[in-house]
């Protein structure tokens, strides 16, 4: 496994972000205080960080396959079985994607499988799925 990643973001409500990235997304917490959190992101340090003047702001966004992806966004590769969970929570949860579960590359190399949505802050996310984690740089 690649070495873990430290990614601290900015919200504007605490509450709001812990139940989306604690309940919903169900990422464990640890370390905390009254100004951020610390979440176990699929083995990952993703830390949110208070930032009570903050407004959601609409992202810029780069065409890509015909979609406006969200820039600056982040997320985690999963392994197919993985996303399919995590799309079909989401879906069921009714969480507004900003570019809704779709498979890139069909049937070509590096096919994966894609989906954005944001946090109450504003935060774009991507989580993406590979059959085979092997394909994740083919071109």
């Amino acid at each position: 496994m690649p070495q873990p990643f430290h990614l601290a973001i900015p919200v504007h409500d605490l509450d709001q972000a812990r139940q989306f990235y604690g309940e919903l997304l169900g990422f464990e917490e640890g370390r905390s205080s009254e100004h951020w959190i610390d979440y176990n992101c699929f083995g990952h340090q993703l830390v949110v960080h208070l930032d009570e003047v903050m407004q959601p702001q609409a992202a810029n966004t780069s065409s890509v396959d015909g979609h406006g992806v969200p820039i600056p966004h982040f997320g985690v590769v999963l392994d197919m079985q993985q996303w399919r969970g995590l799309a079909e929570h989401l879906t069921k949860h009714r969480v507004e994607f900003v570019i809704e579960p779709y498979i890139r590359f069909e049937g070509k190399p590096g096919e994966q499988a894609t989906m954005f949505f944001n946090d109450p802050s504003g935060n774009a996310l991507e989580f993406k799925g590979f059959n085979n984690m092997d394909d994740l740089f083919k071109k």
